[in-house]
């Protein structure tokens, strides 16, 4: 190619470059707008008083957070850490209302909470399926990050099954990562799509890694939602023991024919009724629960959900290096 020829095409890609990108980005542009001026309205701005008492003093500490409306009569989402510990809870609606709300139900182990607000012609958001979210979709945050009502941050949905540590030890599964910036105050607002749809609810950032912020599913935070709306809590089981992860040796994982190589070292048991776990011993390592391997106490957790609650199973563990079977009853988590 000649020179001339060269120059010609250089020229003609520096003319049509800057069009171009103009037209994406106020494609991109008129789609967040058009989001929020459709979403914001439903986003709400909650404000809690606290009881703490520095010294021995009795004084009261107000905290904010965000939240959104998925009911017209009132019901919105926001996290349990938000309004744990309430003495007091006001919702600030988008047009500059504040009332009185009601706690319906909290669950710390998906650090979600459902609130009442008794109006009625509210607008809500909707669930989308977070099943058929994929990496690098858009992600659009609105929210109450210091205070500053009705801040939006857009970015992309970064990764997708991510795992949490929820406040009581427990691990919250399918949880999405996005760059969509998040800072205190954010916590319980809407994370959505390109529909206006909630893909996730916001609820962690990592304070020493710029960028890495967090939402709790749209699926599961609709489950979760569901559950303290008409029963008022999520039932969960538990076996009334105190349980560490633990490596195996290549012997014992060989002899008794393990498919993992890690188990939960039993160092505590409380007898306590209606919990039936007097088979088991201090020193035991569970190896498996209902003929599924467990590997750690988080997979143990899995496996005692609400439907395992006083329902006996058969509990696989080591005990004295030897694969033994016993029975237990898990209760109900109060």
């Amino acid at each position: 190619m000649d020179s001339s020829r060269l120059m010609e095409n250089i020229y003609s890609i520096t003319d049509r470059s800057p069009h171009a990108d103009w037209d994406l980005l106020e494609a991109y542009s008129r789609t967040v707008t058009g989001i929020v001026g459709t979403v914001a309205e439903a986003v709400v701005h909650i404000q809690v008083q606290k009881e703490v008492r520095p010294k021995g003093s009795r004084q009261p500490q107000i905290t904010t957070g965000s939240g959104f409306l998925i009911s017209s009569d009132g019901y919105l989402v926001t996290n349990n850490h938000v309004i744990e510990n309430a003495r007091e809870i006001k919702v600030a609606l988008a047009d500059g209302r504040t009332i009185g709300a009601e706690l319906k139900g909290t669950d710390p182990s998906t650090d979600i909470a459902v609130l009442k607000i008794y109006e009625t012609g509210l607008k809500p958001l909707h669930f989308a399926d977070s099943e058929l979210l994929r990496p690098g979709q858009i992600a659009i945050a609105i929210g109450n990050p210091l205070g500053l009502q009705h801040t939006v941050t857009a970015g992309v949905v970064s990764a997708l099954g991510r795992t949490l540590r929820a406040e009581n030890g427990r691990l919250i599964d399918d949880v999405i990562q996005t760059d969509a910036s998040l800072n205190p105050g954010n916590s319980g607002g809407p994370l959505v799509n390109s529909m206006g749809q909630v893909i996730g609810v916001n609820t962690a950032t990592i304070l020493s890694a710029q960028g890495l912020c967090f939402a709790v599913s749209s699926n599961l935070a609709a489950f979760v939602a569901g559950k303290l709306i008409m029963e008022g809590r999520v039932k969960r089981a538990y076996l009334g023991i105190a349980g560490q992860l633990v490596n195996l040796t290549d012997r014992m994982v060989a002899a008794n024919k393990l498919e993992k190589r890690t188990g939960v070292y039993v160092y505590e048991i409380v007898p306590d009724q209606p919990v039936y776990n007097q088979e088991l011993r201090t020193g035991d390592i569970i190896v498996g629960y209902d003929e599924r391997p467990v590997g750690s106490v988080d997979e143990l957790h899995k496996q005692l959900n609400e439907e395992s609650i006083g329902r006996r199973a058969r509990l696989d563990l080591l005990r004295g290096g030897r694969k033994t079977t016993i029975n237990v009853i898990p209760a109900e988590m109060k």
